[in-house]
């Protein structure tokens, strides 16, 4: 009688078993399509009210793909599920870039917009028209390596001026003139401007990073005080 009440409570303890990996199973493949449907949703949205709320988009897919990972853990690396997977990585990723693109253009076009003239022709040269779309037509092969040299003299120049919007004004055309440069490598930039150029790139990062978080710091100690 014993014996067979041990086989019964070991049996018992497999079908446990068995069910308990069934159901974290069913629950990894809900995992799984909830994150394939999400993509789905996310390129589904229309231009405009993903770009408005591309952040939280952007919070909720880490956590949809996070848990579709693990998923694939526990269906042990499944080949039709990693492969459903990965397609909507893909899928993602190509949204994603645009999305954020467009995103940072944006941001970059109203910051220029309410720049005011003087600080555009500090960094570019008087009567410079740097225009709302960002996109330094103007800017070329022959001319390009003076545009980024008067940019950093000027900066580092009036570094100790700026406020936090002008830096961020600052920003979106110093990465609009990134963006100009590589169509102009394309046009015939030679190797030695292009080298100039780099040196320019390499001198202002660190100085920008540091007036953008030292503005920062002052910005919240003024606020800090007049809350006093």
């Amino acid at each position: 009688m014993k014996k067979v009440n041990l086989v019964l409570g070991l049996a018992a303890v497999a079908l446990a078993f068995t069910s308990c990996k069934n159901e974290a199973k069913e629950t990894a493949q809900k995992n799984v399509d909830h994150y394939v449907v999400f993509v789905d949703s996310v390129n589904g949205l229309d231009e405009a009210e993903r770009e408005a709320n591309w952040e939280a988009i952007q919070a909720e897919y880490e956590l949809r793909l996070a848990k579709a990972d693990s998923a694939l853990a526990v269906l042990e690396n499944d080949a039709e599920t990693a492969t459903k997977v990965t397609e909507s990585k893909d899928k993602y990723e190509v949204v994603k870039t645009t999305t954020v693109t467009k995103v940072q253009e944006k941001q970059a076009a109203e910051a220029a917009a309410a720049a005011p003239a003087g600080l555009a022709d500090a960094l570019f040269g008087a009567g410079t028209v740097v225009g709302n779309d960002m996109t330094f037509a103007w800017v070329n092969k022959d001319n390009i390596l003076s545009v980024y040299e008067k940019f950093y003299q000027s900066f580092d120049a009036n570094k100790d001026s700026y406020t936090r919007q002008d830096l961020d004004k600052i920003k979106g055309w110093y990465e609009a003139l990134d963006n100009r440069k590589n169509t102009v490598e394309k046009e015939g930039l030679s190797s030695s401007d292009n080298g100039k150029i780099a040196n320019l790139k390499l001198k202002f990062a660190p100085k920008f990073k540091w007036e953008r978080m030292t503005a920062k710091g002052d910005e919240n100690s003024d606020a800090k005080d007049a809350a006093n």
